[in-house]
């Protein structure tokens, strides 16, 4: 399995099996985890530039950015590698939340429409949304957002919505 162990919020039955797994691009990280990266880089040349003399005013401020820096960017991390999405043999999963938690799962008996969309810079840095909708709602039921090769996980979806209807209509 993908996962090495499999996590408390994901339920899998003995014959089913995972299809596609993966977690947002990297780009959803956003300007912030390199501004946190810069903060706290900046923190450690100013409590180094102010000398060996005691605990001054820059050594302060040096750690107090390097602190500042060191939560921005973890937390933006931490955001990232806490979101996942998941397609197996018969339902739809997502998870996010580092602290709490939101997992939404449904049966893929219930897609009735997907749709792939990929602005310029998606497709340029290789990621896109992917979004489901069901039976019986005009709006959307879930989005993984901007997934990596997002083409793939569409044309898995895909194959899996026709492997359903195909094993309901032989039913």
């Amino acid at each position: 399995m993908a996962f090495g162990s499999t996590p408390d919020w994901f339920h899998i039955s003995d014959d089913e099996s995972i299809v596609w797994e993966s977690r947002p691009h990297p780009v959803t990280m956003g300007i912030r985890l390199p501004i946190g990266i810069g903060v706290a880089l900046a923190g450690f040349l100013i409590t180094g530039w102010s000398g060996t003399d005691g605990i001054g005013l820059l050594t302060i401020l040096g750690l107090l950015l390097i602190v500042v820096g060191v939560i921005g960017a973890s937390v933006r991390y931490l955001v990232w590698t806490n979101t996942r999405y998941v397609i197996t043999s018969s339902e739809l999963y997502k998870k996010r939340g580092i602290v709490s938690r939101d997992v939404t799962q449904f049966r893929l008996e219930r897609v009735q429409n997907t749709s792939l969309r990929q602005s310029g810079i998606g497709r340029l840095l290789g990621y896109g949304d992917l979004t489901v909708y069901t039976a019986g709602s005009g709006e959307p039921e879930l989005t993984f957002e901007r997934v990596p090769k997002p083409e793939r996980a569409s044309s898995r979806l895909s194959d899996q919505l026709e492997y359903v209807a195909t094993d309901e209509a032989a039913v």
